[in-house]
C-alpha cells in the first residue's frame, strides 16, 4: 500500500483493532436464544454500544426490534452542511456447527497462517472493526468530514427482519446520503470489489404426512406409503438431470454481464471434491449470481444411529430458495409453494408454511459514491482496479433502506471473501484485507465528502 497518512494510521491501529475483535468474538452472539444465552448477544450489543461512546458518538442507544434482539445505534456530527453516511454491519453471527471440527476453538480469536480466525471474525465483527478504524484514521488525520450513523444489527443471520421493520416504524433514524454496507467483501483477497447485485431468498418447511403412525416395514412396506420417500421424490423435483433449480413457472435462464467466476477457481474456493461435477448450466457467474437455486436445508427423519425397521408416517424437510434480481420474492415463493403441493406423489397430506423472505436487490453503480469509492480503493489496493461482483446470498435490509431511502446511494463492500469461509467451521478474516478496506473507507468518506 502506498504510504499515505490515514493508511498509515490504520497500520499504527491494527494491534488495537485485533485485540478489540478478540474481545468481541469471544461474545457468542447468535440471535437463536433456544440455542445461546440472550446475554451474549446483548454483552456484544453494549460492547459496541461503549465502543461508539469511546469516539465521540451522541445518541448511542440499543434499539428493541421487534423480533425480540437489540440493534445498536449512534451518531457522530460532521461539519455543518456535510453530507450524511450509514455505516451497517451486523454483531450477530451463525452458529458454529461442529465445534469439534474447528482446528481452534470458534469463539476464541486466534492467529494461524496470516489470519485471524474465529466466530464472526469476518462476517461481520470484523465489519464492525473496519468501521471503526477508518473513522479513527480519519479523526487522526483532519477530521471526519460527514456526518455519520452507524448501525450495527442483532439478528441480521437469523432473517427475522427485526430491523427492518424497526427502520420502517422509524425511517428519519437511519435517513443518510448514502449507505454503506459492510457485509460482502472481495472477489478475492487483493482484489477491491463493491457487490452491485444480490438474490433475494424465501424460505419454507414443507411437511408430508401418509399415516397415523409408522409400521414395521416387513410387514406393511411395499404397499403403504412411505411419507420419507415422499418428500424425498418432492425435493427431487426441484432439480434437473444436471443439477439445475427447476420450479414450475420460475424462470432460470438469465445471464451475468460482470465480473467473470473461473471455473476452477470457483472449484478451489468452493473446496468441491476431485471428480465430483458442479451443477447447472451456463456459466459459473450466471448460476450463483442471476438464477435462481434451490437448497434443501435440513430433513427431519430418523437419524441412521437409531433407526428401526419401520415406514415413516410423516416427514419434513426445510427448502431455501435464492433468487436473483428481476424476480420478486413473493411471487417466487407462491411458485414454489405451489410446486411442492403439485408434486407430493400417492395424495400424500402436504402442508407448506413459509419461514422468511427477502427481496433481490440491484444497486446504481453509476452514482457519485461509486465513483469516491472506486477512486478509495485504487490508493487502497495500488495497481488494482474496482470490480463489480454479485453475491448469492441475501441482506434483506439493503432493499428496506432503498424503498425508505430511494435517493440514497448504497455501496456493499466487507472481509467476507472465499478463504473467509463464513458460515462454515474455521471462518477466519484477513488483516491484510481488514487494512485495506477500512483504508478504503475512510478515504471514501474524504472522497464524497468532497464530491
Amino acid at each position: 500500500m502506498s504510504s499515505n497518512p490515514v493508511a498509515e494510521t490504520v497500520s499504527s491501529l491494527l494491534p488495537q483493532a485485533k485485540e478489540e475483535l478478540a474481545a468481541l468474538v469471544a461474545f457468542k452472539s447468535v440471535a437463536d436464544f433456544d440455542q445461546f444465552p440472550r446475554s451474549e448477544s446483548v454483552g456484544a450489543a453494549n460492547w459496541i454500544a461503549s465502543a461508539l461512546r469511546a469516539e465521540g458518538f451522541q445518541d448511542v442507544d440499543l434499539l428493541d426490534t421487534p423480533d425480540g434482539t437489540q440493534s445498536v445505534y449512534g451518531y457522530l456530527p460532521g461539519p455543518e452542511g456535510a453530507k450524511t453516511v450509514l455505516l451497517y454491519a451486523h454483531y450477530d453471527v451463525q452458529p458454529p456447527l461442529d465445534e469439534a471440527g474447528w482446528d481452534t476453538p470458534p469463539f476464541e480469536l486466534t492467529e494461524r497462517d496470516g489470519r485471524w480466525y474465529g466466530r464472526g471474525a469476518a462476517d461481520c465483527k470484523g465489519g464492525v472493526l473496519m468501521h471503526l478504524l477508518a473513522l479513527r484514521a480519519l479523526k487522526a488525520n483532519g477530521g471526519v468530514p460527514v456526518h455519520v450513523k452507524v448501525i450495527a444489527e442483532g439478528s441480521e443471520e437469523q432473517g427475522t427482519g427485526g430491523l427492518e421493520r424497526y427502520a420502517e416504524a422509524h425511517p428519519e433514524l437511519l435517513a443518510a446520503d448514502t449507505i454503506v454496507i459492510g457485509d460482502a467483501g472481495n472477489f478475492r483477497v487483493g482484489l477491491p470489489t463493491v457487490t452491485s447485485t444480490l438474490r433475494g431468498m424465501t424460505l419454507l418447511r414443507v411437511r408430508v404426512d401418509t399415516l397415523q403412525g409408522n409400521l414395521h416395514s416387513g410387514q406393511f412396506g411395499g404397499a403403504a406409503p412411505d411419507a420419507l420417500a415422499a418428500l424425498i421424490r418432492v425435493l427431487d423435483s426441484l432439480r434437473a438431470e444436471d443439477g439445475s433449480t427447476t420450479v414450475d413457472g420460475l424462470a432460470a435462464d438469465s445471464t451475468w454481464d460482470g465480473l467473470a467466476y473461473d471455473e476452477e477457481q470457483f472449484r478451489r474456493d468452493a473446496r468441491v471434491l476431485d471428480g465430483v461435477e458442479l451443477i447447472g448450466s451456463g456459466s459459473v457467474a450466471d448460476r450463483i449470481w442471476a438464477r435462481p437455486s434451490v437448497t434443501v436445508l435440513g430433513i427431519d427423519c430418523p437419524p441412521v444411529v437409531g433407526a428401526t425397521p419401520s415406514v415413516q408416517a410423516g416427514a419434513r424437510a426445510l427448502v431455501s430458495l435464492r433468487v436473483p434480481p428481476g424476480v420478486d420474492a413473493a411471487e417466487a415463493t407462491k411458485l414454489l409453494q405451489a410446486h411442492l403441493e403439485a408434486r407430493t406423489p400417492w395424495g400424500a397430506r402436504v402442508a407448506v408454511e413459509q419461514i422468511g423472505q427477502g427481496q433481490a436487490f440491484r444497486a446504481d453503480t453509476t452514482s457519485p459514491a461509486y465513483q469516491a469509492m472506486a477512486d478509495a480503493m485504487t490508493v487502497a489496493y495500488p495497481g488494482e482496479e474496482m470490480q463489480y461482483a454479485g453475491q448469492g446470498g441475501s441482506i434483506p435490509l439493503c432493499n428496506t433502506l432503498a424503498s425508505l431511502y430511494p435517493e440514497a446511494e448504497i455501496l456493499l463492500i466487507g472481509l467476507s471473501e472465499p478463504e473467509a469461509q463464513i458460515h462454515a467451521v474455521n471462518e477466519s478474516v484477513s488483516p491484510q484485507e481488514l487494512e485495506r478496506l477500512s483504508v478504503a473507507e475512510a478515504l471514501f468518506l474524504r472522497n464524497y465528502a468532497a464530491s
